[in-house]
């Protein structure tokens, strides 16, 4: 996302209860700075102080969190499994429990270790498939409901003026992540706690991936990234992924002249692919001021649901974390967005806590090669089910 302008740091609390000190991550939505410090003024009985973090969060973060000068309450991408593991973040069960049921549970349960809860979801954001439907048309094309039938779409829309697909400046290797695997009806982590793809369907889904490469259906190149809707709004692809905060300004753009889709299924197991993720809000556990932070965390992200909605919705465009409240979002009601929240309820999943970085780097390395160098997807992929089988032995033995 593009970055916000603004200043580092703002008071926000008007309690006279301890001082609390809360970071976000900066967000590119203008009016989201100001909405985070409302609330935190709105709060009696505690004073916090809002930070709004530009530059490498996560680093930050993670440094921080071995500190006693880091946050009390703060947003993170997680948190990880280290963090969980390393005693870095306070056990947020008691806080949640009541309301569990009500979050969306792809997002949830990448914050449940051992049968606690470490982050409290914020906002759903997901990646999804738009297509122009008058190109389409045009071209006797059908929307794609098949990984064979989009690598076909991508072949047949590519023209002189406009690509077919485009899935990044990469040709998908920094976006796709493990959703070509889940179309295959497969998973990063299996609920039986190991590799999920070491199946050949995961060889054949990214065979058809690096097809799209080959066939020179993909926009490469592009002023603007995958985040970005431009090359789709200008018409420099018939097809794009992207995320669901593209909706307005492509309905801005192009009025009804689009749909949305899932990432296709492949395979007669397959099934359509959402991938879907969730900032959270978490407390350091080395936080002075553990139990105060807890409350607030609590009093913003399970309480003040009208907050909550304001933070989903007003700023940029993301599904409310809990299920009632996206249910009652008239922006989400109607057209590509009410599609788009099916989908993500229907086929959603999110990355699974024990896929570490080191397994993520891995995989994306490894679609590097199949992708852009044509490499072998089984050789590739069965390197890369070593790593993983190596990392699960050792967060096991944490």
């Amino acid at each position: 996302m593009a970055t916000a302008c603004g200043s580092n740091t703002g008071r926000g609390g008007s309690g006279s209860g301890p001082a609390i000190s809360q970071w976000y991550h900066q967000y590119g939505e203008p009016g989201t700075q100001q909405a985070v410090k409302r609330y935190a003024a709105a709060y009696k009985k505690a004073d916090v102080t809002v930070q709004w973090r530009p530059g490498d969060y996560d680093r930050q973060t993670a440094a921080a969190l071995l500190t006693d000068s880091g946050p009390d309450v703060f947003e993170v991408n997680g948190p990880l499994l280290d963090q969980i593991q390393g005693g870095q973040v306070a056990d947020l069960t008691d806080v949640v429990e009541p309301v569990k049921d009500d979050f969306n549970q792809a997002v949830l349960a990448p914050k449940i270790w051992r049968d606690k809860i470490w982050g409290i979801p914020q906002v759903v954001d997901m990646q999804l498939l738009y297509y122009r439907k008058s190109l389409l048309k045009d071209a006797g094309v059908e929307p794609p409901r098949t990984l064979d039938e989009l690598v076909d779409a991508a072949r047949k829309l590519t023209t002189k003026k406009t690509k077919g697909l485009f899935l990044g400046n990469d040709g998908g290797v920094g976006v796709l992540g493990g959703t070509p695997l889940f179309a295959a009806g497969l998973s990063l982590i299996g609920e039986d706690g190991k590799v999920g793809f070491d199946d050949p369907s995961a060889a054949r889904a990214l065979g058809k991936v690096r097809q799209l490469y080959a066939d020179k259906s993909l926009l490469l190149g592009a002023p603007t990234d995958w985040s970005d809707p431009a090359a789709f709004i200008q018409g420099l692809t018939a097809m794009q992924w992207s995320g669901l905060w593209a909706l307005p300004q492509i309905k801005k753009a192009l009025g009804d002249d689009f749909g949305v889709l899932p990432f296709p299924k492949d395979g007669s197991a397959g099934k359509p692919s959402v991938p879907v993720g969730a900032y959270g809000s978490a407390v350091s556990a080395r936080s002075a001021r553990k139990e105060e932070a807890k409350a607030f965390a609590k009093w913003l992200w399970v309480d003040r649901t009208d907050f909550q909605q304001d933070f989903a919705l007003s700023y940029g465009f993301h599904i409310p974390a809990r299920i009632s409240l996206a249910k009652k979002a008239q922006q989400l009601r109607e057209g590509a967005a009410a599609d788009a929240v099916r989908y993500a309820t229907d086929h959603g999943y999110a990355e699974p806590l024990l896929w570490t970085t080191a397994d993520r780097t891995a995989y994306q390395d490894a679609l590097s090669r199949i992708i852009k160098d044509g490499a072998n997807p089984e050789s590739e992929l069965k390197r890369v089910v070593r790593k993983v089988n190596a990392e699960l032995q050792r967060v096991r033995k944490t």
